[in-house]
């Protein structure tokens, strides 16, 4: 019986994975489980801990789906400073470095943008090496830091950080952008145009799956009954601002058919709990959920909110909208018109987009949207299920960076054998 060809290795390098609810590492698993599927050997580097809440620890070793989960220590101590992230992001990738060294058979590396430079350390593997390295760009750092306001553009740390960046596109043979504004962004850094692919992200299969009923059951353990939901769900990030929504919430206190739920974490969820705090009638805070239960907490609102910040449109993609527009809702948009989702909405008819900073606005959207006739809404959900089971698929989507991955060849048995 003749030998079987030795699979080829992906390694691929992320401070999170599943069962961590962070979205990066939700995309990876995906990606991860469909290359074993395409027959490749996959090694995941992670960290031990999870990355919003570092209590939790996770197996340090274990398969998921096929493929070979090795999770590091020392690698997430929490999101309370960005010193804090910054030694826990350099040091997992130190581990995942030393360690990739001594990785038999390793044919490509792909890394993504968690931790921040996470490129550089792949480019540095890659040259060590010898091997292909594929970026695949969730966020845009230092462009968030300077659109933050935490670093100055002209800083020497901006400027180290921009050479990385430099670095990592060179090195890279394949660079994944997740809209056509982070790609601009991209290329603006240099000549990098014909290996820049632009795939958007995709949601979570238990998010069409959640069985029916599972909404009405989360409305009844969170005393929501029948009330219209305003749901914001996924992280709170300071990008995605929240105090015109928050505003418009005081202004409809007295609708008491009226519930706003944020759902997750991040540093922007103080002043949602803060709200809760003094005594904010219309107003629940929820932790994440777990992944398992993602389909029916989305399910469980009436409308979504989604919300950018006018500077980091092509820095930061609100990955959010796809489970929105998967369960088929509505949605809030806050945020400005020339952007990845002010496309969206100005293609289809699945909500209304509110700019920063007017509250009346958005009182007036909510007013709209929670006065809809049912049938109407239904139409809405039927446009928007339509959306995201087309070009923003998991099927779509995730086979389109697989392709990429792997490369020219049309199977790794051709790649194998070559």
């Amino acid at each position: 019986m003749a030998n079987q060809p030795t699979p080829p290795t992906l390694l691929i390098i992320s401070q999170v994975f599943v069962p961590d609810p962070a979205a990066v590492g939700q995309q990876i698993a995906d990606l991860a489980g469909e290359m074993v599927h395409r027959g490749w050997n996959v090694v995941v580097y992670t960290s031990a801990r999870g990355y919003d809440d570092p209590q939790r620890r996770y197996r340090r070793h274990e398969f998921i789906d096929g493929v070979d989960v090795r999770r590091l220590p020392l690698s997430s101590f929490g999101k309370s400073s960005i010193a804090i992230r910054l030694l826990a992001g350099a040091l997992f990738l130190a581990q995942a470095i030393v360690r990739a060294l001594f990785l038999p058979r390793l044919e490509l590396i792909l890394v993504s943008t968690s931790p921040p430079f996470a490129g550089i350390g792949g480019t540095l593997l890659s040259w060590l090496r010898a091997t292909p390295l594929v970026w695949w760009v969730m966020d845009l750092n230092p462009d968030q830091m300077v659109a933050a306001g935490k670093l100055s553009s002209s800083s020497f740390a901006v400027r180290v950080f921009e050479w990385m960046n430099r670095m990592t596109l060179s090195r890279s043979r394949d660079v994944i952008a997740l809209d056509l504004y982070m790609k601009r962004r991209l290329v603006s850094k240099g000549p990098y145009e014909q290996k820049v692919h632009v795939v958007p992200p995709w949601p979570h299969d238990t998010i069409l799956t959640a069985p029916k009923g599972a909404s009405d059951s989360f409305r009844a353990r969170h005393g929501l009954g029948d009330a219209f939901v305003v749901m914001y769900s996924g992280n709170h990030a300071i990008q995605h601002p929240l105090e015109t929504l928050l505003n418009a919430a005081r202004r409809l206190a007295e609708r008491r058919n009226l519930v706003f739920v944020f759902v997750g974490g991040g540093a922007g969820k103080e002043g949602v709990d803060q709200q809760v705090r003094e005594g904010a009638p219309n107003i629940v805070s929820l932790p994440f959920q777990p992944l398992d239960d993602l389909g029916e907490s989305l399910a469980a609102a009436d409308v979504h909110v989604v919300t950018m910040g006018n500077e980091v449109v092509g820095i930061v993609h609100p990955c959010k909208v796809y489970g929105a527009l998967a369960v088929g809702r509505p949605i809030l948009f806050f945020g400005p018109a020339e952007s990845h989702i002010g496309d969206i909405m100005a293609s289809h008819d699945i909500g209304v987009r509110v700019d920063h900073g007017d509250v009346g606005g958005a009182v007036a959207a909510i007013e709209k949207l929670s006065g809809l006739s049912s049938d109407t809404l239904a139409a809405i959900g039927k446009t928007a299920v339509a959306i995201v089971r087309g070009a923003f698929s998991q099927d779509h989507s995730m086979n389109k960076v697989a392709d990429i991955l792997c490369g020219p060849q049309s199977t790794v048995a051709e790649k194998a054998n070559s």
